[in-house]
């Protein structure tokens, strides 16, 4: 059943297109006007009211009802589609005939594309090779963040390498993004089960969800996500990855569900169907589904990683990492992104080769990075370097260092010791309680027009910076965070130490405090000094501006200035 729409040569059907998962992809393709996209379900009236919704579209926007259980070639073909894409799932639980729709496809010729994540599912489409190239078409699966996306990134990190040993990644969604319950029903049917993975260099097993590691997500340049637990997850890349490469004795996939204390919540029940005293969580998928659409803090930002240890041709050890950060809407959007890269670049006229195969060799990094431009998500490559390898700044920025503007490279770029001269400005607050912090800190007296003096020292894995304005001497020791606050600069004034994220802006710099302590121990955030700090260029000289406050005592000081920068 449809409604009316003549046929087209780019007749793309949506299974489950109102869902979750169909949804953004429409969302992500319906600026195309070449395209005709049937939005499809079991609903007629649900397919109608989300294609009316989408009032901007271009593509031409179609309801139908088409379910994926139990339809025949006949229905398929009454539809006259070009691709048909699986959006639906869970691709775990598909029943005794999980391929049912992929043979219709080959049997009518038509393209097929799907989001599967299921590891079993995905690696049984290679059973269909020879019947899709015989009928000239694709029939990709796993073309979603993992595998595509992971492969991508693998492929690019490892270029130079000779040997790699060890693949880890995940993916942190924000907690504010619609999951949908049959990926929660895919969640419970694995969480606890034993899964085959590659480890120490043979296959073994891992239990989903009772194996986790904690990372912080970094894209040089960009606030990071706060640290995150990881816990592994059952996807295709845990066959793909070792198919592809290997050499790794080492993969490893996870997701870090947040709020935090959800994910504590299914390692537990995860642990029970480990030590068998549960059979399995599937009855639970219903409840988890509502907890989770339903309890939500934090920031509105999700992310993902992947690391890669290896060696280079010349023997030496490389550890090399990509970091993406997603921001708002933004970052749910990426899972459907390989299917839009295909969609794209048929229309381009490079569609994929006929066969069927997982589609790791279709999409690449460079594909991905053309549909992020615009959006608010960004990534890069982070190396990890012994401490005297590189100097503290262009470590924690790794791949960004090079945006910065030349003048505060070089006033970065401490080995040894550095010493700047100039002149700046001293505004201090009026307030006893601010007028004292500043005596004990050191800051400078209030004036219009003082020299400034700021020696930088290479300190250990750190740097000492002393600053004397007017005649007073402050100073404050920086090193890199560890653990929790990794890829953070940490600065240490007296008993205060500030967690500073390194924000690029154009060529310029930005401190963005995310955590504090005192005497050493954590304390909330907007308990802390404040801070409002930034370095440019002004006619080609470094210029400093920085402004720190307290809620208690409002401003205690302000200095901003220029120093002469070689």
């Amino acid at each position: 059943m449809t409604d009316a729409s003549p046929p087209s040569s780019t007749r793309i059907l949506i299974v489950g297109g109102y869902g979750i998962f169909g949804g953004r992809l429409v969302e992500l393709l319906e600026d195309e006007p070449r395209l005709t996209l049937l939005v499809s379900g079991r609903s007629m009236a649900r397919a109608r009211a989300f294609c009316a919704s989408r009032t901007r579209a271009k593509a031409q926007l179609v309801p139908v009802v088409f379910e994926r259980d139990g339809a025949s070639s006949a229905a398929l073909a009454a539809l006259q589609p070009s691709l048909v894409v699986d959006a639906s799932g869970p691709f775990q639980q598909y029943g005794e005939r999980p391929y049912r729709l992929i043979e219709h496809c080959v049997e009518l010729g038509v393209h097929y594309l799907d989001l599967a994540d299921g590891s079993d599912f995905v690696a049984g489409v290679a059973q269909f090779d020879e019947a899709a190239k015989r009928a000239g078409v694709y029939v990709l699966s796993g073309v979603s963040s993992f595998p595509v996306l992971t492969t991508a990134v693998v492929t690019r990190l490892s270029a130079d390498m000779a040997e790699i040993q060890s693949i880890r990644g995940g993916i942190a969604p924000s907690p504010y993004a619609i999951v949908g319950l049959n990926v929660i029903r895919a969640i419970a049917s694995y969480a606890g089960q034993r899964v085959a993975l590659r480890r120490d260099g043979a296959w073994g097993t891992g239990r989903p969800f009772t194996d986790s590691m904690r990372v912080v997500v970094a894209p040089p340049g960009r606030v990071p996500l706060e640290s995150r637990r990881f816990s592994l997850v059952d996807v295709p890349d845990l066959r793909t990855l070792a198919q592809r490469w290997p050499g790794a004795s080492d993969i490893w996939m996870g997701a870090a569900p947040a709020p935090a204390p959800l994910l504590r919540a299914l390692n537990a029940f995860a642990w029970l169907v480990r030590l068998r005293l549960l059979p399995g969580l599937s009855w639970m998928a219903r409840s988890m589904s509502f907890v989770i659409d339903r309890v939500r803090w934090g920031e509105h930002r999700g992310g993902m990683f992947v690391r890669v240890r290896g060696r280079g041709r010349d023997g030496k050890s490389i550890v090399r990492e990509w970091h993406l950060l997603a921001e708002g809407n933004d970052g749910p959007l990426i899972p459907c992104m390989a299917v839009e890269a295909i969609v794209r670049k048929s229309l381009a006229g490079t569609a994929p080769a006929p066969g069927a195969r997982t589609a790791t060799s279709d999409v690449t990094l460079a594909d991905y990075e053309a549909l992020f431009s615009g959006r608010t998500l960004y990534s890069g490559v982070r190396e990890r370097v012994p401490p005297q390898g590189l100097p503290l700044y262009q470590r924690a920025l790794g791949s960004a260092w090079e945006n910065l503007a030349p003048q505060i490279r070089e006033l970065h770029s401490v080995t040894g010791q550095s010493v700047f001269k100039g002149r700046c400005r001293v505004d201090r607050g009026r307030s006893p309680l601010s007028m004292l912090v500043a005596r004990l800190v050191g800051f400078p007296r209030a004036g219009a027009d003082q020299e400034v003096i700021v020696t930088l020292t290479a300190q250990g894995d750190g740097e000492r910076w002393v600053r004397r304005i007017g005649g007073r001497r402050f100073s404050s020791l920086q090193r890199p965070g560890r653990r929790t606050s990794e890829w953070l600069i940490r600065e240490r004034f007296g008993a205060v130490c500030v967690h500073m994220a390194l924000l690029i802006d154009g060529g310029s710099l930005r401190y963005v405090i995310r955590r504090w302590t005192l005497f050493g121990i954590p304390l909330p955030l907007a308990l802390g000094p404040q801070s409002r700090a930034s370095e440019s260029t002004e006619h080609g000289q470094f210029r400093f501006d920085v402004e720190i406050s307290h809620p208690l005592t409002g401003l205690i000081v302000r200095y901003r200035g220029l120093l002469s920068v070689p």
